[in-house]
Parts: structure tokens; sequence; C-alpha cells
């Protein structure tokens, strides 16, 4: 029996592509992102009292990834992308049915001109992400206590301290007037070290790129330091 599924928002986010969005929910906790519900379901009834819950889970579609298909084992890069484990004892995106779950703080929500717009913090989803669900986080029920994790026992650290060479550090002041929360949003994505698993250990120097909001920022890793080389502006605000 098939089912329809129709999305309820969209949200907003400065992660542009996959390469570089956090791989699990608050890993960036001051990342900011917006969800707008969609114009049939943007009323204020739909959201009244949700205001008083710190946190909520999105239900979303992992729409960049609907049409590859899935396998019955995948590498997680949690174990370096050399191990494989079933696709049910991981959060791939590659799945039978595409879908995910995040936990975000709500900040705010605004009702007006018919819209709906809920700010969040901390979410790992890439912009324009479908969101099929909204649903208030309970911490007496979701929060399970002594719960184990697996392989994934722990938190990721923040591996790579972020410096700016003086010229990126002359951009940055430049686009800090116009867009505040950059450094943060370079500092607390680019530390959890984006890299490809598998590369990490021959990685010889490479200079990568990675477009957040609406610059595209060039860095490399040199004795676990991630040197950003160049911050340049790419298009309009998000």
């Amino acid at each position: 029996m098939n089912y329809n599924v129709e999305p309820i928002a969209s949200i907003r986010t400065p992660f542009k592509e996959k390469f570089a969005t956090p791989r699990q929910p608050g890993l960036a906790p001051r990342v900011r992102a917006q969800i707008e519900l969609h114009p049939e379901f943007a009323s204020p009834e739909a959201v009244r009292e949700l205001e008083g819950f710190s946190h909520i889970w999105l239900i979303f579609l992992f729409h960049k990834t609907c049409g590859q298909g899935w396998k019955p084992t995948v590498r997680p890069p949690r174990l370096g992308g050399n191990r494989r484990v079933g696709v049910f004892a991981c959060r791939s995106p590659f799945r039978p049915n595409p879908i995910g779950l995040s936990a975000v703080k709500l900040l705010s929500i605004d009702c007006r001109e018919g819209r709906v717009l809920l700010e969040v913090e901390g979410a790992d989803l890439i912009d324009g992400t479908p969101i099929l669900d909204i649903k208030p986080y309970l911490p007496y029920t979701d929060g399970i206590a002594n719960a184990s994790s697996g392989f994934a026992d722990r938190p990721p650290a923040a591996a790579l301290q972020v410096q700016f060479t003086g010229a990126a550090q002359r951009q940055l002041t430049e686009f800090t007037a116009q867009s505040p929360e950059l450094e943060s949003l370079i500092r607390e994505t680019l530390a959890l070290d984006p890299r490809p698993a598998y590369q990490r250990d021959n990685d010889n120097g490479r200079e990568y790129g990675v477009l957040l909001d609406r610059y595209n920022v060039r860095w490399k890793v040199a004795e676990e330091r991630l040197v950003v080389l160049g911050i340049e502006e790419t298009g309009a605000p998000n």
C-alpha cells in the first residue's frame, strides 16, 4: 500500500551543499535557520502553544538523495568510512524511505501577513530541505537516561582549531557588517572537519572550498589546524 506524504514547510539554512553540513543536529549549536510553513498550513492556529517548548523535532525528506536508491549496508563517516553497518543501524540519507529526524532549539515563532516562520538553532539540514512534520520535543519521554549508543557512544569532538590568514581575516571583517554571524558559522562548521574520513590521513595540504550562506570559503588543514584562506561573496542574501 502506498501513502501520500506532503511537505508542510521548507527550511532555509546556510548549508548550500551536503559537504560541510553538520552530520548530526546540535553540532553547530549557534547556527540559525528559518522554517516557513507552506501557505496551506500557515495558520497561527497550527502553531498555537508551540512557543512553550524549547525544542522541536523536524521530520524531513532527504531530497538531494531521493533518486539514488539504497543498500542494506553503508559505511558511516563515524567509523572512518572503512567499516560497514546496516542501514538501520546508522543515519545515512540513503534509505528505503529517505526520511530524516532532527531535534533543534526553537527560538521564536513569527505569524504575520499570512506567513508562519519558525527560527531555530542547531539544524543539520541542507538549504531548501522539505519538512514533513514538526513535533514538540518532550524531555521526559524523548530524553532516555542511560541509553546506549553502539558505535556512536560519544559526541564527536570539534577536531580542528580554526584560524584565518591575514587576507581571510580582512575579508571576514568586511563581510561581518552585513553578516554578523558569519564568523561563528565558519568556526562551528569547519571545526567539525568536514573532509571525507578517508582523505584525512593523506590530505597533503589539499585546498577545499565550501558554500556557507552566500559565501565561498576556501580552506586547508595543516597540523590539526584548519586555516581559512579566503572568503568570497557569491550572491544575494539567503
